[in-house]
């Protein structure tokens, strides 16, 4: 069993409608960073899209993530745990530093090869999530 802590997550029914709501807007980034040429953008909105699909997949089991210091690490942490796959744990917190580097000490810039790999990280954990891609 998984634990939603406290200080991280809140208990809260989420009506069917909310979720698909989320869902939208984790395929509309998703698809945003697939047709996109440019590498922050490709890199940024799919980083963007494995963060919502994680507050879906949450939501789906009753949480709520309370926005607070560390909050897309513990995203990532249950993503990883609900999917069964510490890869997602290890290339997110990858991704989040990089990107965090990039937002906060103007550091980074990812290349054209590494963004297409995000890309394609991102794409297999929705598809290991089961959520259907064609409805964007």
């Amino acid at each position: 069993m998984i634990n939603f802590e406290n200080q991280h997550f809140q208990k809260l029914a989420f009506t069917r409608s909310q979720i698909e709501k989320f869902l939208k807007s984790a395929l509309h980034d998703l698809q945003i960073a697939e047709e996109s040429k440019i590498t922050d953008v490709v890199f940024k909105f799919s980083y963007d899209a494995l963060i919502k699909l994680g507050i879906v997949l949450i939501a789906k089991k009753g949480f709520k993530v309370r926005s607070t210091i560390g909050h897309h690490v513990k995203i990532l942490e249950k993503l990883s745990q609900i999917l069964k796959d510490e890869d997602i744990l290890v290339l997110g917190n990858k991704m989040r530093q990089e990107r965090n580097n990039n937002l906060y000490d103007g550091g980074f810039f990812v290349g054209e090869k590494d963004s297409r790999e995000y890309l394609d990280f991102v794409n297999n954990v929705f598809k290991k999530s089961c959520i259907n891609q064609d409805s964007k």
